[in-house]
């Protein structure tokens, strides 16, 4: 299997109703975009190749991901990044401990990590902070950097951008595609803004496999 993520004749069912049918791979700094209305199956294709497809759906083929067969595999043994439409800092930690506890066991040089990543979100001297102290735009880039901090081998993006407003919506989409594209990881957006389509500029998609035009 080749690197990326691979969605290998990958097909959720509930009840007699198919909700997704992709065969997909999605390359290494590729974005792919996955667009359709609420209930459409966005988020329960991005649930399965996370790992905690909620029960009562039916799941076939395969997940991989740089070669790995990841299907059977629990959420943290995945190495697969998330970012949903809130934040989720935790309140009780510092801008820096958030950073901190995505950070993988071995990495030694943890606080020179943090300081190198909120320089790069524009964030520099923030480890202090307290995230409620945080605009709606830095919480977004602090949530970004923790994900990309872990090391993901694939990054999925749950309508991230949609509690900003216009403005922070399209300087928020331009950071975190950029830096997911320097991190070389491949990405699956689930969104149902044509904008963020857009912006990707890669493949788009309907959760049954149906190229869209945007």
């Amino acid at each position: 299997m080749s690197a990326g993520l691979r969605l290998d004749h990958l097909r959720i069912a509930r009840g007699g109703a198919v909700l997704v049918a992709l065969d997909l791979h999605v390359a290494p700094g590729e974005v792919v975009t996955i667009m359709g209305p609420s209930g459409s199956g966005k988020s329960t294709l991005l649930a399965a190749v996370l790992g905690h497809l909620a029960p009562g759906f039916r799941m076939e083929g395969r997940v991989w991901l740089d070669g790995r067969d990841i299907t059977a595999l629990p959420v943290r043994a995945r190495r697969v990044g998330i970012l949903f439409q809130d934040d989720i800092l935790f309140p009780h930690l510092s801008v820096g401990g958030n950073l901190a506890f995505a950070l993988p066991a071995r990495v030694h040089d943890r606080q020179a990590r943090i300081a190198t990543a909120l320089e790069a979100a524009g964030l520099g001297g923030f480890e202090g902070r307290d995230p409620a102290t945080l605009s709606g735009g830095q919480r977004t880039r602090v949530a970004l950097m923790r994900t990309l901090l872990a090391e993901p081998q694939a990054l999925l993006l749950d309508e991230p951008f949609s509690r900003l407003d216009a403005a922070m919506r399209a300087q928020m989409r331009s950071f975190m595609l950029t830096r997911a594209a320097e991190a070389g990881v491949p990405v699956l957006m689930v969104t149902h803004d044509v904008e963020d389509a857009r912006a990707a500029g890669g493949r788009v998609l309907d959760p049954l496999g149906t190229p869209l035009r945007v």
